[in-house]
């Protein structure tokens, strides 16, 4: 019955970074080229996070399900889905959130048109796979060049995934899960999912975080065997941001493990969010293709307290379409597939509002020669209107991939996506923070910013089977990424940014052993940055070029039925070839410098265990090492080494109870360090040791 590809399809994929069963590890990649692919066959490098390591991770955020792939750097402060995300280089310059790396979920991409992608309504509980696609030039990425996130959740047509799971743990952790599913009939299922969490992260201040989540999701299957699945979701998330430390304040956490009355002007920092989604996509096979329609629909509001102002915005909603179709069929003689189809969405804010805090501390000012200085604010409370704005972003976009084969042991992807991004942006800023005044100034009162951005991307990727269990593969691939909302609010002379990526790799797939090597280098024009001006003010601009380098492997080997091993490795040498930042109003050359907070060497280890008796245990441990902190290379933080996470379980038949230590050693550390132009050093603190235990029940 159809049915297949929608449940195996989920069901099937499995980690080629760790799944705790013995089964031959050449498993399917759902997403990467649109139609089910061997990992070993795909012509790029690609990741995929199995549902046994989700849970035997407890996985609750984005960053604990994929920081130990290489290549990929995902680290949060404040325990909760608000990452540093980065993928070989992009994602760097993004001031908060997540740029330059495209999310879907499910076939629906979570990542607006110009680029942003909010984590607080993925439930990660739900989720039983992720795709990690490394590099520009797939036709999934709209308008990103870094890669693609792809999460699968369970299958509605699954009616064994029912379970409730509760957890407990210190600093007042919370976490209750529960999914339910029904067969109604033959041809209609039905599934809920519930999850609630809680947090209270007191080692630092204002860094709390409770999330509720609610999902529903129908699914159907006609006489003629096609499909229909949708989902309505709902989601209110909490997040207190906590503030940055000088480095005396950080000699303090490294010292004690905790941080409080920190010097930072913005103590407040928060971003709390109601999501309410839709999807819905439709499956249908005729002769000679199959008909893959989807559309999907989200409205949002956050309250979202930031440096200078609190952002106040709740009429926006974000609607698209993607129509898909594959086609199998014969070139040279060889099976081929052919994967094409149009994209439309719309990202669109009405009267978004920014406001002055109303609860400041002053100070008198030591740099100017009259006036106050805000030393702290001393709420979230909003003061006086500081702007309006509203939003209207539109990406039109069509694409289209074609994979054959040669020979019995060559085959061939070439793929093209071409969009076109269009911003629409007026408001009126009344008032703004002044950075070199450290108070508020008066704004440049009405302003319209209208651009467009034509966007291509292309890929040329072959493999070539050298055995029966290894694959060789070249790929070249080029991408475009456009300036984001806010990036073209402070430069609108912006230019889209030019990536072209050449790897080689090494794929193994035999029954007790896997492993990847991939060597790449990305050149990457006019790559957008931030930068402080002449007057201390946070601005974008282009760097002029930049070259990365890097070498990434990983290896997972089962050494019996019972026990498996694996690690992962990254080498990066990312420069800029061409940039000049400006100081204290002078250019300064920063040709042949490394790009900040990029380490050169990342690695990770780990070790599962399944017994026979139902006792299981996996430790997991992770070293980055040092990098520079500042554009200028004038200073490096030292990284950190062997940050441990533990897992102790026993299952039994329907039951399963687990301990969960993540940083078991309690190592205090930064999870970033920089410093600007002027020599100040800021940190943010890595959550020291937490546990949480965990039991759960399937039924």
């Amino acid at each position: 019955m159809k049915i297949r590809f929608s449940i195996v399809a989920s069901m099937m994929v499995c980690s080629i970074l760790g799944a705790n069963e013995l089964i031959e590890l050449d498993k399917m990649s759902v997403t990467a080229t649109k139609i089910e692919t061997a990992t070993k066959e795909v012509t790029q490098s690609i990741a995929v996070v199995d549902e046994n390591t989700i849970d035997d991770k407890n996985i609750l955020n984005i960053q604990q399900a994929i920081e130990n792939i290489p290549g990929v750097i995902a680290e949060s402060s404040s325990n909760s889905p608000s990452p540093r995300l980065i993928i070989r280089g992009a994602g760097l310059k993004a001031r908060y959130g997540v740029r330059e790396i495209m999310i879907i979920k499910d076939g629906v991409p979570m990542t607006d048109p110009d680029s942003f992608t909010r984590f607080d309504y993925i439930d990660m509980q739900d989720v039983s796979s992720i795709e990690v696609q490394k590099g520009p030039g797939s036709i999934n990425a709209v308008n990103a060049t870094g890669g693609v996130i792809q999460l699968i959740t369970k299958s509605v047509f699954d009616d064994k995934n029912n379970r409730i799971k509760i957890g407990l743990g210190d600093d007042n952790q919370k976490n209750i899960n529960l999914k339910l599913s029904k067969e109604l009939t033959s041809n209609d299922y039905l599934s809920f999912t519930f999850s609630k969490r809680k947090i209270d992260n007191s080692w630092r201040d204002n860094n709390e975080f409770d999330s509720t989540q609610g999902s529903l999701k129908y699914g159907h299957i006609f006489n003629d065997d096609s499909i229909l699945e949708s989902e309505l979701s709902y989601t209110v998330s909490n997040i207190k941001l906590p503030t940055s430390m000088t480095a005396e304040e950080f000699k303090i956490f490294k010292n004690s493990g905790e941080q409080h009355n920190t010097e930072y002007q913005w103590q407040n920092s928060a971003r709390n969010s109601k999501i309410l989604s839709f999807n819905t996509k439709y499956e249908k096979e005729f002769d000679y293709f199959t008909f893959k329609p989807r559309l999907y629909f989200n409205t949002w509001e956050h309250f979202h307290p930031v440096t200078g102002l609190i952002n106040d915005s709740d009429d926006n909603s974000v609607y698209g379409t993607d129509l898909e179709i594959n086609n199998i069929h014969k070139l040279f003689s060889n099976d081929a597939s052919l994967v094409a189809g149009l994209t439309w969405k719309k990202d669109v804010t009405n009267d978004a509002k920014k406001y002055k805090y109303k609860d400041i501390r002053t100070k008198p000012s030591t740099s100017w020669p009259f006036g106050n200085v805000i030393d702290k604010t001393l709420s979230d409370k909003k003061g006086d209107l500081a702007s309006t704005e509203d939003t209207n972003t539109t990406l039109y976009g069509v694409y289209v991939m074609e994979s054959f084969k040669l020979s019995n042991d060559l085959s061939i992807d070439l793929s093209a996506r071409l969009d076109k991004l269009d911003f629409d942006i007026s408001g009126n800023e009344i008032s703004k923070y002044d950075y070199s005044s450290k108070n508020y100034a008066t704004g440049s009162g009405l302003y319209n910013i209208d651009k467009s951005f034509t966007l291509f991307s292309t890929k040329l990727g072959t493999s070539y089977a050298l055995t029966d269990s290894s694959n060789i593969y070249f790929s070249m691939a080029k991408a475009n990424q456009a300036p984001t909302t806010s990036e073209l609010e402070d430069n609108e002379s912006l230019n889209k940014t030019n990536s072209i990526n050449y790897e080689i790799g090494l794929k193994t797939r035999m029954q007790n052993l896997s492993y990847d090597l991939a060597i790449y280098q990305n050149n990457v024009e006019d790559e957008i940055i931030q930068i402080k001006d002449s007057n201390g003010n946070s601005i974008y601009k282009n760097a002029g070029e930049t070259e990365k380098r890097g070498l990434e492997f990983n290896i997972a080997y089962y050494i019996n039925n019972n026990f498996q091993v694996g690690g992962a490795y990254a080498y990066s040498d990312y420069k800029f070839v061409k940039f000049n930042e400006s100081v204290r109003g002078r250019l300064e050359s920063r040709n042949g410098n490394y790009l900040p907070y990029i380490p050169k060497n990342q690695y990770s280890l780990y070790l599962a265990m399944n017994l026979d008796n139902g006792f299981k245990s996996r430790i997991t441990t992770k070293s980055y090492g040092n990098y520079f902190m500042d554009n200028a290379n004038t200073q490096k933080y030292e990284g950190y080494n062997f940050v441990t996470d533990l897992m102790l379980g026993y299952e039994k038949k329907n039951h399963n109870i687990q301990l969960n230590i993540n940083n078991l050693f309690d190592k205090y550390y930064a999870m970033d360090a920089s410093k600007d132009v002027y020599g100040n050093e800021s940190y943010k603190a890595a959550a020291p040791r937490s546990f949480m235990l965990t039991y759960s029940y399937k039924f």
